[in-house]
Formats: structure tokens, C-alpha cells, sequence
């Protein structure tokens, strides 16, 4: 019968493991001290080998030669304990096995000795789940097992474990395993099967295991069954659901352009070919990520999981951007991935989300903007005395929403269709009997009496934050419409320094270029 190359290639001794060296490295220490404890926790994400660790740390303390770090591998323990028929190593599945009558059976098995070997081997998986009443019928056990007794409980999740266990076992911390160690015994695996891959198939096969040998090694047997003896990069790809760079690179071709329209089509293609949008979104981000750290660091780095070749892609490409524009971009395509885990039409999400993109990489900073007006008043910017807060300037931000847009006609438009896509159609109705002003980032609404029931601050607070990228505060008043309540404005402060601090040119010249601003706080900086 086929045996998976996840469980053929699995790991029997501590000297085929690969990425978890200071667990080895203590656990081999501790068997030749013969300081061995009665409880143990592994603790890591799946697929890095704690599983495959407890039975090699049963097979050296039951060896007949041991207990030793280098088991002889030919003993009926040594033997059985990797096939799981070894009588004294005991292997409980906790997703399964997680109540109180099942740790009760357990603390019984424990009172009796081995029936062959020198230890009773217990070794739980998933311990995480097992119950608080289970754990609380095992405790004592644990604090003062009989001497031929080891616990060894794996678990995921290892803040679910009660403290209370956690202090009476020694922990161990697994980490993920590094790609290049992955993509090496990916590359021994496929010499020893006699299937050609070549650097880009294996970086591939390790970046769908984000860490998890077993999730790789799973993946590629997945390759192999489709590609059979040599693995094409195009194919693998494609079975794996994964993109390639040149896929990927689609989206900052846009951004370089500006092409909304090619944003749009990319989504079509999407939607034609059936491919997941929020795998898209995911992977998206993780492009914009890796570009990112590539522009920081430059190529040939650990930091990212790629090939050399696509290191130094991803470095060339990262070069027509700032690290700024990379920021906002992998900011806001993980804000479009939140909102595609419940969105009802992804596909609009999507198209909104990468239009964003797009004007986002249009957008200055206000430190830009304030040189533009030092040089387009003759002057260069120079030290002010004092500091001048605009209360409802506009907000050069990632946000391709500004605030007082919302209050423009297109964007009334835009909440209705927003609150009518959330299936809060009374409300929607209501917005649009409305009146509504911006003033001090407050958005204020004049709604007619008979509405007052369908204006759901909650509601239409969630809605508003979705469209202009930030929460912002509400207010609403009920009244005839004809009533527009007029922002209230804050009066200039009349000390010295404010006086002095809005008779500077320069922000004078602020102010006329933003005529709608209203001065709310003038700070002194010497103070």
C-alpha cells in the first residue's frame, strides 16, 4: 500500500530533524544527564514536529540500549514505537478523547507498570482540548507520577493549557521552519523519489506550507500525483490555487499607470476563471508585503520566502515605488481582506478596494504639500514660534476618502448604496430625506421627524466608517429639512502668540488655499 512522503520521510532520530535544533539540543543533553521529566510540552504551529519528536523521545528512553540520545533502531521498541504498536507508548487523540472519564481511564493505566519497556510513554495531541474538568483529574497525576511514567502533551494552542498543568511539565517552544531548510529536504525527498523539480517548483511547493514541513511535503505529493515526474512551476502553481509573481505584478503595472480600468479587469479574470477573491486579497497582501520588506532590505534576505530569482524580482519591482506607497498599499489590501471575510458581494468589494489602490498612489503627504506652498510663495518654509492646527482642512492620508467629501452629492449617493448593500434598506431611505454638513469632523444629519425610527447611529456610524476609511463622529437631529443647522465655528484664540502665529505668510497663504478651515488649537513650541 502507498505510503504518503509526509509519513515515509518522517524523521526517527533527532539527527534527521530539521528547524527545531534547541529542542533536540536539550532533549538529547537531558537523556545523557539522565534528567528526563515526567511532563513535557510541545508547544508550535502544526506540521514542525511535535508529534514526531515525542515518539523519537520514546524510542531513546525505551531503547534497550538507552536510554540514549542515538537509539539502536533495531529493538522491538525502537521498531514499534515509529508504527505505533509499542505497548508502553500510548498516543491519546484529545480532539476525541477530551473528557473527564477518559482521564480518569488514563490516571488508572498509570498506576501499573510497563509491560516491556523501561517508560510508559504517554503522549496526547491537541492537549488544548482537553476539558478544564479533565485536566483538574489529571493534575495530581501529573505533579507526582510514578517514576516509569512521561507525559508529553502537543498542543497548538498553548495559552489554552491551565497554568496549573503548564507549571509542573517542562516547555518546549517550536518554531516554524525556515524556507530555505524546507526547500532543502523538499529538494533530498524528490532525489530519493526520482522526481525532477526544479528551484521555482520547490519554493512554491515551501511557500504553501508557510512553515509546516508536513503541509509542504503534503503539497508536494499533491504535485506529484499531478505533474508525475517532473513538476512544472505553471502547474503547481495553478493546482496549489497560488499566483505568480507575474500575476501579481499586474497590480503594480496599474499602480505605475494609474490604470483603473486594467484594476477592473483583473477582477473579471478572476471571477472567469473561478479563482478565490479573498485568496487573491491574501496573497495580494503578502505580494505588497514582500515588496515591502524588499525595498527596506533589499534582495537575498530571509525575511522573505522566495527564490533568489524572485528576490531579485520582487527588489526590482519594489524600486519604482516608496516605502510610503508600499505602506499604504499593503494597509489597505488588508483592510480589503477583512472586508471580504462578510462581504455578500465580494467581487464589488474587490473592485472598490483596488480602485482605492489606485488613487491612494496619487496622494502626497502634507509635508509635500505645505513645501509646495513655501515655494509657490517665493519663500522657503522656516521655524515658526508657533504651531497652527487646521480643525477641518483636508487630510492627506491612506484613506482615498476625504472627510468632507462625504457631505458632497456622489458620496451621499454612495452611503445610500452602502446601507442598501448592508440590507438596511429603512435607513437608507431615511439617509436620503436628509441633510447632512460636515463641521469640525463631526458629520451632522437634519432628518425628518418621521424617519427617527430608521436613523441607527450604529448602523449608519459602520457604514460611513467603510466609505471614508476612520470612524468619524455623528450627529442627528430631527426636524422640518428647510432647517440646515450651520456648523458651528470656533473662534480664532486673541492671545499674542495666535495672533502672531496666523499673521505668518505662510499660513496665511495655507489658509487661502483652504478657505473652508477653521483654526482650532494654536500651540506654543517653546512651551
Amino acid at each position: 500500500m502507498y505510503q504518503v512522503i509526509a509519513r515515509k520521510y518522517r524523521p526517527q532520530v533527532f539527527a534527521e530533524l530539521i528547524g527545531q535544533e534547541h529542542v533536540r539540543t536539550t532533549l538529547e543533553n537531558a537523556i545523557s544527564q539522565q534528567r528526563i521529566a515526567h511532563g513535557y510540552i510541545f508547544a508550535g504551529q502544526r506540521g514542525t514536529g511535535k508529534t514526531t519528536v515525542a515518539r523519537i523521545l520514546a524510542r531513546c528512553l525505551n531503547c534497550v540500549q538507552g536510554p540514549t540520545a542515538t537509539p539502536c533502531g533495531v529493538c522491538s521498541s525502537c521498531i514499534e514505537t515509529p508504527l505505533g504498536n509499542a505497548p508502553d507508548v500510548i498516543e491519546i487523540d484529545a480532539a476525541s478523547n477530551r473528557g473527564i472519564n477518559e482521564m480518569r481511564e488514563l490516571r488508572d493505566n498509570v498506576r501499573y507498570r510497563p509491560a516491556r519497556d523501561r517508560y510508559k510513554v504517554f503522549i496526547v495531541d491537541e492537549a488544548h482540548q482537553i476539558t478544564s474538568e479533565a485536566f483538574n483529574a489529571l493534575l495530581k497525576t501529573l505533579e507526582e507520577p510514578p517514576e516509569w511514567v512521561v507525559f508529553v502533551l502537543c498542543t497548538t494552542e498553548v495559552h489554552k493549557i491551565p497554568t496549573t498543568i503548564a507549571s509542573r511539565c517542562q516547555q518546549f517552544s517550536f518554531r516554524s521552519v525556515d524556507f530555505a531548510e524546507v526547500v532543502e529536504r523538499m529538494r533530498f525527498i524528490c532525489g530519493e523519489e526520482g522526481v525532477e523539480a526544479d528551484q521555482e517548483v520547490l519554493a512554491a511547493l515551501a511557500q504553501a506550507g508557510e512553515g509546516s514541513v508536513r503541509d509542504s511535503l503534503s503539497a508536494l505529493d499533491q504535485a506529484i500525483a499531478c505533474c508525475g515526474a517532473k513538476l512544472d512551476p505553471v502547474e503547481v502553481r495553478g493546482l496549489l490555487g497560488m499566483f505568480s509573481l507575474d500575476s501579481l505584478d499586474q497590480i503594480t503595472q496599474a499602480l505605475a499607470n494609474a490604470d483603473s480600468r486594467r484594476m477592473l479587469d483583473v477582477v473579471m479574470e478572476l471571477e472567469r476563471n473561478g479563482r478565490s477573491l479573498q485568496h487573491f486579497c491574501r496573497e495580494l497582501a503578502r505580494y505588497f508585503r514582500n515588496l515591502l520588506v524588499a525595498k527596506v532590505v533589499g534582495a537575498n534576505t530571509r525575511l522573505i520566502a522566495a527564490s533568489p530569482s524572485e528576490q531579485e524580482r520582487l527588489a526590482e519591482i519594489a524600486r519604482g515605488f516608496s516605502e510610503e506607497d508600499l505602506t499604504r498599499y499593503l494597509q489597505i489590501t488588508l483592510d480589503i481582506f477583512k472586508d471580504l471575510q462578510t462581504s455578500l458581494q465580494p467581487r464589488l468589494h474587490l473592485e472598490i478596494g483596488l480602485l482605492r489602490l489606485v488613487h491612494a498612489s496619487r496622494m502626497g503627504t502634507i509635508e509635500e504639500a505645505l513645501a509646495n506652498l513655501g515655494s509657490a510663495s517665493g519663500t522657503a518654509p522656516v521655524a515658526r514660534p508657533a504651531a497652527v492646527r487646521p480643525a477641518a482642512a483636508p487630510k492627506v492620508s491612506s484613506a482615498p476618502v476625504a472627510v468632507a467629501a462625504i457631505t458632497e452629492g456622489p458620496w451621499r449617493e454612495r452611503l445610500h448604496a452602502k446601507l442598501l448593500e448592508l440590507g438596511m434598506t429603512f435607513t437608507a431611505d431615511a439617509i436620503e430625506h436628509s441633510q447632512i454638513a460636515e463641521a469640525n469632523g463631526e458629520l451632522q444629519f437634519l432628518t425628518p421627524e418621521e424617519f427617527r425610527l430608521a436613523m441607527s447611529e450604529k448602523d449608519i456610524g459602520s457604514a460611513v466608517q467603510q466609505l471614508a476609511g476612520r470612524p468619524m463622529r455623528l450627529k442627528i437631529r430631527f426636524g422640518n429639512p428647510g432647517e440646515q443647522a450651520a456648523p458651528q465655528s470656533i473662534a480664532k484664540p486673541k492671545d499674542d502668540v495666535a495672533e502672531r502665529a496666523l499673521a505668518h505668510p505662510e499660513v496665511r497663504r495655507f489658509q487661502e488655499m483652504f478657505p473652508d478651515a477653521q483654526i482650532r488649537t494654536v500651540r506654543n513650541l517653546k512651551e
